[in-house]
This record gives structure tokens, C-alpha cells and sequence, in this order.
């Protein structure tokens, strides 16, 4: 009987024992990070009354014959589920979302206390501390590296007040760009030009120039665009013909009276056009005719022929216009009927053919060019032949120079012994296994022009671009001044088979430098690009810069334009030449003005200067068995013999959850449950007294036997 009664009094002690766990859970159902716990039960030992017998012969097994001897609470579990997570507006607030604690420390680090509650603040002394006082463990950023290095020991995570950053000489330029390889470009800037500046006085990075201030060299033809950005794409060959005087010949004989007319001119293409009449015998009416028959080829030969009643003489005249028509004189033989012997041909016309392998520009003969200076040079040393014997003369004034647009310009100045009107004629080269190239052509036959003899004349092709490009941005030197340096980029050379080349200008302005050689504040270089478009080189790496307005000389700067065959920085594709992507890592100095936590437990502060970077950052911990951890009041707890050591790092690495910032954790107590959980403990509780209340009963009626 007595055992009934300490069974319901065990009953009564365990289910007090879970009354007040789960009174604890609902007290704290507005506790931050609050995980609610529950009650385990489990009987006591049971009193054995007969032991279990196994089965012999004909009789059966018996069970054993046990009597419990009540309950006890064997354990309690903490319930670690994940509880709602609640925005504030506190940047300093965090929340685990996912496993893992907070670790604080109430004495320096000394020991650990592990958390889930994160409103934390910052103390007096700069100090991340819990509403406890404890301070917040982490990282710091280390000051000489710039960089939080969680692999670290974690220690206490202090912002001192008043924070301010120092100045940060930039050390690297990074630049994404892509340079149009295509044949239509909209970014584009005249060829190099001779502006209006004594000697001496031409800009910085200008190439070297002739005795007449031109350039002797410069952009690539074959590579340039036209004035609305369409590349000419030059091939081998293709080319003008160019004439400043028209062909012209006179007879030295007069015209004959009983002979017929067999003349025999030489075309463009080799082909030899025979003229023929049958005379009258008489000398002026054979003149007039045999002009007339020479006039009725001219749209064949280009020439026409005129007679001159007076000194019966024929005249040949080609004023190498035509395109379709042959240039020049090319008498073949000797023609009696109008005295033209191949002595009376005439040649003022000469073809100017691209040559990507070299220039030939001599006076009297065809020439070859690659560059807009090679045109120049040529169509110059051409201008002053006047007499068309292939001798220059020095006495000519005539001038050509690729002016400040980019177009080549023709002067007719006067004021030399060899002066001579102008009337100059370009035309296509329109050859078999030649191509016309049409572009090229009409900007040259803008130059058509005709000038008189000491007008002062002048004449304009269209203008010659070369592809272009330019990327800036700030760099800051030791006393965090800035400077401006600018990158400037110009196609230059194309090949089929390994890509393209563009030079490079990087500049800043006065009085830094970054080069040892005049002008002292830019440096020339290149990049080349790969047949894929990916970058293949570039140089410099790097240059020295000197601000000269007392900061550290020397400055070391990287410029990282991408990786060797590949397509991570700069590019070469067949689209607008745009840059993407341009930044640098220097900075001026500036205050702390606020700070920001991020999902990986970095706290980052934001300065005056527009710059952030990491301050500090939370450690988290996460333990083989969160439910061994000890509650230590104030919503830490602390390690234990059965919760494993704590596996520190940093948050959302190694199965730790990552943090909301502006936000808290809320308790995860259901109150539903833990009202409902309260009505069973109560029910519980009850019965547990009627066993008590009934045993009693009993007992009275066995005492009462005895009367």
C-alpha cells in the first residue's frame, strides 16, 4: 500500500519538475534567441514479485510479475529549432538563420559564453558588446594588410571611437574595355596632324616630322576609317590614280596631206586601241578629221586630240578624268599622217597603290604607300615635278600636309620659279584583278581641284580617322590628392592571322609624372590582341608615378588589363568600343560615419571618403551537440563535458548559418503548445494527488479493521 503512495508522490515531484519547464517557456516567450525546452519522463525502478519462468513441457512461459515504483524526470531536452526572424531597426541587431551561437566573452577572451541572442551595441569604448556586457568575439581588421583574417584566434571586437582612415596610394588600375575590331566604328579621331604651332612646339607623343613639319610616321591606311566611321580596308594594290597636270602632247611634224591616219595608243590595262582614217589630200581637212576620229575613241582612250590651223599641228590632251578611260599618252610607233612619234608620249598620272610592306615615292613613277604620311609624301614630291621629268624642284612651293581634321591639304602658295596651275584629277584604279576601292576613292576625290599658279589656293580631301579610345578615372597618391590619368587607345595594325594592335597612351596632368623622358607626364605603349578577340599582351605593366606636390615619388602603379588569352579585362570583338569596367584601390583620407554588418558577420564601415571596407568580424561557433550546452541565465550558455568543443569560423561556412542584419531572433516558444503542454502537466498533476488521496482512503479502512 505505501508503495502507491510514493508513486504518486513521485508522480507529483516530476510533473512540478516539468510545470516549472514549461512555466520557464512560456515566461520567455519574448525572449530574443529564447529556445524552449520540455520535460522527459521515464519510470523508476519496478519491485520484482515473481521472475519469468520459460516454457517446460506441457507448461507454458510465465511473464514476470513487476511493480513500478512511480516516475522521475530523467532529463531535459532544448528544443533548437529555428525561431522567426524579426527586422529592426537597429543596424547592429543580428540574426542566425541556420545553426550556430555568438561567442562573448566576460573577460577579454579568457572565456566563452555562446549565445543566440544578437542585439548588440557598441559600448563607450568602442567595445561590440551583449546587453550583459560581454563583449563579442571575432576578428579585427589587421592595419597593415588591410584584411580580416578569419583564420586568426578569435578575440574582442573593439571600434575604437572617432575611427579614421589614412590616406591609400593607389597601387593598381584595373580596366575592362572592348576595342571595336569591326569596320564600322563611331569612336574615331583624325590621323596624326601638323597643327598650327611653331617647331618645336608640337604636341606630346607626336611622331617625328619632315623638314615641312609632316609627319613622317603615322596611321596605317589600311586599317583607317572614313568621316563617318567606315573602314576603307584596303587591300593590296587598291588604290588612285592622281594626275596635277593634264597629259599633254603636240606633234613635232605637221599633220600630212596623203597620208592616213594610224595611231596607235597604249591603254591602262596593256591593250593596244588603233586609230585609223584614210586621208583626203588635203592637209587642214585631214587635221580636222583625223581630231575628230581620235575624239570619237576618247571615251576608250581618255585623250582628245585638237588642230591648229595655223601651225598645222595635232595636239593630244588627256586630262586623265575618266575612271573608265585610260590615263595618260602611250604613243606606240611612229604615225606619219600626224607626225606623233613615241617620243610625243606623256605621262602625268601616277598610281598610288596601298602596300602593307612598304612605301616607293618617287617623282616621275608609280608609287606605293602604307601610311596617310607615305600618301602625303608621295603626292608632295608628285606636286612639285612641274615639268613631268621626274625631277623635284625645290623652287616649287607647292605643299601638301595632313591638317588638323585629318584631310590631306593641297596648297598652290605661288612664290617659287617653278610655280604652275594645278588641275588635279584623282581617279579609281580600276584594273583587272584590281578592285575599285570606293571608300578610299572618294574621300581622295575631294581633292579635285583646279588651282591657279600663285592663287594661294587650296584644296581638301575628306578626312582620314583612326579607330579610337579613351578610359579616365582618379587615382589618389600618399597624401590622398587626385590625379586624373587618362588611357588613350589607337588601332594601328592588323594582321589576318594574329589580331590587332592598338598603341596606348597613358597621361596625367602637370606637374606629376610617370616617365623619365620627355614629356615627362605620359608614357606610350601598346596592346595586342589575339585573332579571337581575347587579349594576348599589353606593356607597360606598370609605371612609376611622381605627384611633385609632396607626396611619395615613385608611386608604383599596376595596370591590369586582363589575362593572356582570355577574356576577363580587355577585348577586341566586333562591337562599340565601350569601356565596362574601370576602378582603382587608393583613396583619399575620411572619418567613420557609419556601420553596416553583412551577412557574413563583417562589420563595415562606411567612411567620409566613400570608401567601405571590413572592420571587424562575428565569430560563430556550432557544437557536435547543441543540446549538451548549459544554460548560464542571461541567454548565453556555456560548453559542456557533452556538447563537444565549440568548431569557431565564420558564418554560412562549414554548416553555419549565415546572419540578417537589422534583425533578431525570436523566441521559438509555440505558446499554443506550451499552454496546451500546461493543461496535460495539470491533468498530470491531479492525478498523480488522487492516487495519493485514494491510498489513503485505503489505508484508513485497513486501520479500521483493528476496531
Amino acid at each position: 500500500m505505501l508503495k502507491s503512495l510514493f508513486s504518486g508522490v513521485s508522480g507529483l515531484q516530476s510533473h512540478q519538475v516539468a510545470m516549472d519547464i514549461e512555466s520557464n517557456n512560456i515566461a520567455n516567450v519574448n525572449t530574443v534567441g529564447f529556445k524552449y525546452s520540455r520535460a522527459n519522463f521515464s519510470d523508476l525502478l519496478a519491485q520484482t514479485k515473481a521472475i519469468a519462468t520459460a516454457p517446460q513441457g506441457a507448461l507454458g512461459g510465465k511473464n514476470p510479475v513487476q511493480v513500478g515504483l512511480g516516475s522521475t524526470v530523467s532529463s531535459k531536452t532544448t528544443i533548437y529549432s529555428q525561431g522567426s526572424i524579426e527586422n529592426s531597426d537597429k543596424n547592429t541587431d543580428v540574426a542566425i538563420q541556420g545553426d550556430g551561437f555568438f561567442i562573448v566573452s566576460p573577460d577579454g577572451g579568457n572565456t566563452y559564453k555562446f549565445t543566440r541572442a544578437g542585439d548588440f551595441k557598441f559600448d563607450a569604448g568602442g567595445n561590440f558588446v551583449d546587453n550583459n556586457g560581454f563583449i563579442t568575439q571575432g576578428w579585427l581588421r589587421d592595419p597593415i594588410t588591410g584584411k580580416v583574417d578569419s583564420t586568426a584566434p578569435i578575440t574582442d571586437i573593439n571600434i575604437p571611437p572617432g575611427l579614421t582612415t589614412p590616406a591609400n596610394a593607389t597601387k593598381e588600375v584595373v580596366l575592362k574595355a572592348n576595342l571595336n575590331s569591326g569596320p564600322l566604328v563611331e569612336s574615331f579621331s583624325p590621323s596624326y596632324s601638323v597643327p598650327s604651332v611653331p617647331t618645336g612646339a608640337l604636341p606630346a607623343n607626336y611622331p617625328a616630322v619632315d623638314d615641312n613639319g609632316n609627319p613622317i610616321a603615322s596611321d596605317d591606311i589600311g586599317i583607317m576609317f572614313n568621316e563617318i566611321g567606315e573602314s576603307y580596308a584596303l587591300q593590296k594594290d587598291q588604290g588612285i590614280w592622281a594626275s596635277f597636270q593634264s597629259s599633254e602632247t603636240t606633234s613635232a611634224t605637221p599633220v600630212s596631206a596623203t597620208a592616213d591616219l594610224a595611231l596607235q595608243l597604249k591603254l591602262d590595262d596593256g591593250s593596244i586601241v588603233t586609230i585609223s582614217s584614210v586621208n583626203t589630200g588635203n592637209q587642214d581637212i585631214n587635221g580636222n578629221k583625223y581630231a575628230a576620229a581620235i575624239n570619237a575613241q576618247s571615251s576608250i582612250t581618255g585623250i582628245s586630240a585638237s588642230y591648229d590651223l595655223k601651225t598645222k599641228q595635232m595636239t593630244l590632251t588627256n586630262e586623265n578624268a575618266m575612271t573608265s578611260a585610260s590615263h595618260n599618252i602611250r604613243i606606240v610607233g611612229n604615225d606619219a599622217a600626224t607626225g606623233f612619234t613615241e617620243l610625243n608620249s606623256a605621262t602625268t598620272a601616277h598610281k598610288y597603290q596601298y602596300d602593307p610592306s612598304g612605301a616607293v615615292s618617287l617623282p616621275g613613277s608609280d608609287k606605293k604607300f602604307k601610311t596617310i604620311a607615305d600618301l602625303r609624301y608621295a603626292l608632295e614630291r608628285q606636286a612639285r615635278d612641274a615639268n613631268n621629268d621626274g625631277i623635284e624642284l625645290d623652287a616649287n612651293n607647292i605643299n601638301i600636309i595632313v591638317n588638323e581634321q585629318g584631310k590631306l591639304e593641297l596648297n598652290n602658295p605661288g612664290g617659287g620659279a617653278n610655280d604652275y596651275g594645278i588641275n588635279l584629277k584623282i581617279t579609281a584604279i580600276s584594273e583587272p584583278g584590281i578592285t575599285n576601292n570606293s571608300r578610299f576613292t572618294r574621300s581622295m576625290e575631294a581633292l579635285n581641284a583646279v588651282l591657279p599658279a600663285a592663287s594661294g589656293g587650296k584644296a581638301f580631301s575628306q578626312s582620314f580617322n583612326a579607330a579610337t579610345h579613351s578610359s579616365s578615372i582618379d587615382l589618389f597618391d600618399s597624401l590622398g590628392s587626385k590625379h586624373t590619368v587618362r588611357m588613350e587607345f589607337r588601332k594601328t595594325a592588323l594582321d589576318s592571322n594574329t589580331g590587332s594592335t592598338w598603341d596606348m597612351v597613358v597621361s596625367v596632368p602637370p606637374p606629376a609624372t610617370i616617365d623619365t623622358a620627355a614629356p615627362l607626364n605620359q608614357k606610350s605603349g601598346s596592346v595586342r590582341f589575339n585573332n579571337d578577340g581575347s587579349l594576348a599582351t599589353y606593356n607597360p605593366p606598370n609605371i612609376s608615378f611622381s605627384g611633385n606636390n609632396g607626396s611619395a615619388p615613385d608611386q608604383q602603379l599596376n595596370l591590369s588589363f586582363g589575362t593572356a588569352n582570355a577574356f576577363d579585362g580587355m577585348t577586341s570583338f566586333d562591337s562599340l568600343s565601350s569601356t565596362s569596367g574601370i576602378s582603382q584601390d587608393g583613396y583619399t583620407g575620411g572619418d567613420l560615419v557609419g556601420i553596416r554588418i553583412d551577412q557574413s558577420g563583417t562589420l563595415v564601415g562606411s567612411f567620409s571618403n566613400g570608401r567601405s571596407f571590413g572592420l571587424a568580424q562575428i565569430g560563430m561557433a556550432k557544437f557536435t551537440n547543441n543540446e549538451g550546452l548549459s544554460a548560464d541565465g542571461g541567454n548565453v550558455y556555456t560548453q559542456s563535458a557533452n556538447s563537444g568543443d565549440p568548431i569557431i569560423g565564420t558564418a554560412a561556412t562549414a554548416g553555419r548559418g549565415f546572419i540578417q542584419s537589422a534583425a533578431l531572433e525570436a523566441s521559438n516558444v509555440d505558446l499554443s503548445r506550451a499552454l496546451t503542454q500546461l493543461i496535460i502537466i495539470q491533468r498530470g498533476y491531479q492525478a498523480n494527488g488522487k492516487i495519493i488521496t485514494t491510498s489513503d482512503q485505503l489505508l484508513q479502512t485497513l486501520i479500521g479493521l483493528k476496531n
